[in-house]
């Protein structure tokens, strides 16, 4: 009954009050491959599929298409509670169902299978929690290439050494956690748990890694790697993240211009078409007589001829604009993603750059390691010498005393 949105959702809402279930829809985004333009009418087979599949079929739902960084996709939420029944439909499976439907469209449509649904260990790092993105962010790395980095580095090793070395080697630090066991430490002093980006459970990081106490300590890692870092490296640092933001800046600028005109276009189209609509609406209803003439075509079934003409000109019109609407939105698509193409070779640059810059920050500590340990032992040559010197001269002293 509700007209908008937001009031059918509180509908649903109520409605499911007078069950027990808590997770009373269903929600579903259907993301296309980024570089195909995707008719609406293949969303809606698809769509249809999904509700025969699932059991959803006849329950209400609401259909949200997107544009977001180039590529169109749609948000789909249906309602679970069967309202004769007053019970949430069961969906069990659907994870199966839904990648069986997913594997037929891109048959179906000609699209390049995603290598994931060949083999499942070819498939994107699990989902990044809120925190473990902000995290991510804030340390400036991409945050499917920051975990990758870790499995890999988990995937190589057979020892906690190993394991460690491999770690030095990209810029982090194995460190004993304040709470969570093994940690990685970057230069920054970001906090990484080694069982949530390596995907492992806690007992299996322990039983691979050993005991965590033997580590230093958080602490004792950013005081170490603070007394490392050099003036110039944190101002390379800085220029970095300086750069980047302000080329970021100047791009998030460009994409912001682009869907404003775009919106515009769009709403011009949308105001043209409104009026063209209301000019052929008249114009069939012109082709009805009035008064007797009206009658006399009624009797004679003209009317129901003109009636059904005017429905197929009318759908044949609907098709026209919906064509005319997809055309626009294919070709605004094309020049944001050369616009998004931009941003990410710039967000690829910048996650190169502080890789490399993880790199020679490893390097660097290498090279004050081993300095360390020359001047040390250029110290203890030195005090032989010494030594040596001063037995000489006591030796000299006994003979000119004899």
């Amino acid at each position: 009954m509700a007209e908008d949105l937001q009031s059918a959702f509180q509908e649903i809402h109520a409605i499911s009050r007078g069950t027990r279930a808590r997770q009373f829809l269903f929600s579903l985004s259907m993301n296309p491959p980024q570089q195909e333009n995707v008719p609406d009418h293949v969303f809606e087979t698809a769509i249809e599929d999904i509700e025969q599949k699932l059991g959803l079929d006849g329950q209400p739902r609401a259909v949200v298409f997107h544009e977001k960084e180039g590529r169109r996709h749609a948000h789909v939420v249906w309602s679970r509670i069967d309202t004769e029944k007053m019970k949430a439909i069961n969906l069990p499976h659907y994870k199966l169902k839904l990648r069986d439907i997913a594997k037929q469209l891109y048959l179906e449509n000609g699209w390049q299978m995603p290598r994931g649904f060949a083999d499942r260990l070819e498939r994107a790092p699990a989902t990044f929690s809120l925190s473990e993105w902000q995290q991510a962010k804030r340390g400036g790395h991409d945050p499917k290439a920051l975990k990758r980095m870790f499995q890999e580095c988990w995937a190589m090793a057979d020892s906690r050494d190993s394991f460690a070395q491999a770690l030095k080697e990209r810029g982090y630090t194995l460190a004993r956690g304040d709470r969570r066991g093994f940690v990685a430490v970057d230069f920054r002093g970001e906090v990484y748990a080694v069982g949530k980006y390596s995907g492992m459970k806690a007992k299996e990081v322990k039983g691979h890694l050993g005991d965590e106490k033997e580590l230093p300590s958080v602490d004792q890692v950013k005081q170490a790697n603070a007394a490392r870092i050099t003036v110039m490296l944190r101002q390379h640092i800085q220029t970095l993240e300086e750069r980047q933001k302000r080329e970021s800046r100047i791009l998030q600028q460009r994409r912001k211009e682009t869907v404003q005109k775009q919106r515009e276009q769009r709403d011009q189209l949308q105001k043209a078409q409104q009026a063209r609509w209301q000019k052929e609406s008249h114009d069939r209803a012109r082709r009805f007589s009035t008064g007797m003439r009206g009658l006399w075509d009624w009797m004679t079934g003209k009317s129901a001829k003109t009636r059904n003409y005017n429905e197929q000109e009318a759908l044949l019109n609907r098709q026209r604009d919906r064509a005319e609407r997809e055309r626009m939105i294919f070709k605004q698509l094309e020049d944001r993603r050369l616009l998004h193409q931009e941003i990410q070779r710039l967000k690829q640059e910048h996650t190169k750059q502080i890789a490399e810059l993880h790199r020679d920050i490893a390097e660097y500590h290498d090279r004050s390691a081993s300095n360390a340990a020359d001047l040390k032992g250029h110290f203890k040559q030195a005090q032989k010498g010494r030594e040596k010197a001063a037995g000489r001269d006591q030796g000299w002293g006994r003979e000119l005393e004899r």
